[in-house]
């Protein structure tokens, strides 16, 4: 599996506000939501809290790809791409929860495994 590369890293450290969770549906139409419950789990995986998915939990299940969006501090985004997969129990659920705010529902751990990344146009894995 790959991993982030280490300039990533240093910038989900000083990212700046909410991420941008993007998935597809079976038509292929795209949906895109703000997630501020997320966290890096280890070097190739993103995951994110389902609070309140709807249109996007949908979406996971029909089998869509992922991509996290997020920007640093100085204005330079990222954006990580990768299968995703969806926790009800287990150590990324667990890990989820001990994040997760509490007065979030906190119904799964969605864990986008990192197979591309970018800055702007640039690919960096």
């Amino acid at each position: 599996m790959p991993a982030l590369p280490e300039k990533v890293c240093q910038a989900w450290e000083n990212r700046e506000g909410p991420v941008v969770f993007s998935t597809v549906d079976e038509n292929g139409i795209p949906n895109a939501i703000y997630v501020t419950c997320v966290s890096k789990y280890n070097e190739d995986t993103i995951v994110l809290a389902n609070n309140y998915f709807e249109k996007t939990l949908k979406n996971i299940k029909s089998g869509s790809p992922g991509s996290v969006l997020f920007i640093t501090k100085d204005w330079t985004s990222y954006q990580i791409k990768g299968r995703i997969e969806y926790h009800t129990e287990g150590p990324v659920f667990d890990d989820m929860k001990t994040w997760n705010p509490n007065e979030h529902p906190g119904h799964a751990a969605t864990a986008v495994k990192v197979e591309s990344v970018y800055s702007g146009e640039t690919k960096l894995l």
